[in-house]
């Protein structure tokens, strides 16, 4: 926030509770993640301004080099978890 202001949350992403709301585009194209394979879909939920950041890196212990192996696969090439 200090760097990048309020940035808006994708609309995509927005609840749409009214006609207004919809005909502007929130949740449209929505993919709720549960219905897909391995609960797990490739999107983007942060604003543009940052959707390339990471706030989780595994670190160097067992049960973290699990979850890191599970990122890997999959995010594919989307993510860098071998930083």
């Amino acid at each position: 926030v200090r760097n990048t202001g309020d940035l808006s949350i994708p609309l995509h992403l927005r609840n749409a509770p009214t006609k207004l709301m919809k005909e502007l585009g929130y949740g449209e194209n929505y993919k709720y993640a549960h219905s897909y394979d391995q609960n797990f879909i490739e999107d983007q939920f942060l604003p543009d301004d940052i959707k390339e950041a990471m706030f989780y890196l595994p670190g160097n212990n067992i049960r973290e080099e699990e979850i890191k192996k599970r990122l890997k696969n999959l995010w594919k090439t989307k993510k860098n978890y071998d930083r």
